[in-house]
């Protein structure tokens, strides 16, 4: 600690008017936030026709990375297959979710009603839905013969399996799970609750089929079945 008397010749420097130096500019943190950056004709995304990308198709190979990276996350932290599913299953439904609306305002005012019942609801993700997201229709609509609330969406190749390599210990494991998610919050978007998932149900001639099981609440059931008597 300095003394009294070691500090009686200590003198400030003289002040300088020049300009400070970069060293000594203000910090990123202090400076002010620079504005986000628009195209040169002053639109966004937001600006864009919903019906401009209708009939646009995303090339194989950039799915397939895309895909293979989500499924990589999804993996991290995980406990087990079943967990794998359900993290796949998130990432689906909030796409679900948006997918609605923007396919009932691309359909023609006709039938541009959002679906209130379960069979216009079925037809829906049928065509409309699996239309958009892989070019061509579901392979069946099935209504299960053990439980009244279970419908069943088959389809005999999923594009979402197609590209990814499951080892034999995790054999069990369907990442169609993330297609699940999206017919999920369809469903929910529309207001007929029901929870989904997907089923590996490969036989001789589609090994690769996946049964995406839809298993509505009982109340979406019993509102069912009081309009159907009412016709």
């Amino acid at each position: 600690m300095l003394s009294m008397a070691s500090t009686q010749g200590f003198k400030l420097p003289p002040q300088s008017n020049a300009p400070l130096s970069a060293s000594h500019a203000a910090s990123p943190a202090q400076r002010a936030p620079q504005q986000l950056r628009t195209p040169s004709n002053r639109k966004t995304i937001y600006d864009r026709n919903l019906n401009r990308t209708r009939t646009a198709e995303l090339s194989r190979a950039s799915f397939a990375y895309l895909f293979s990276e989500m499924v990589s996350y999804a993996q991290k932290r995980v406990t087990g297959i079943q967990d794998l599913e359900r993290r796949l299953n998130e990432q689906g439904y909030p796409l679900g979710l948006r997918l609605l609306p923007l396919l009932l305002y691309r359909e023609p005012a006709r039938t541009s009603v959002r679906p209130n019942r379960i069979l216009p609801l079925l037809q829906f993700i049928h065509g409309p839905l699996w239309r958009h997201l892989f070019g061509r229709t579901a392979d069946a609509i099935e209504h299960s013969s053990s439980a009244n609330n279970e419908y069943m969406v088959s389809d005999n190749e999923p594009l979402v399996n197609q590209y990814i390599s499951v080892p034999k210990e995790m054999n069990q494991l369907n990442c169609a799970a993330y297609v699940a998610g999206i017919i999920e919050g369809v469903c929910d978007g529309c207001g007929l609750m029901a929870g989904v998932s997907a089923h590996n149900g490969g036989s001789e001639m589609w090994p690769g089929k996946t049964v995406f099981l839809i298993r509505f609440e009982e109340g979406v059931v019993e509102r069912e079945g009081l309009l159907e008597g009412k016709r």
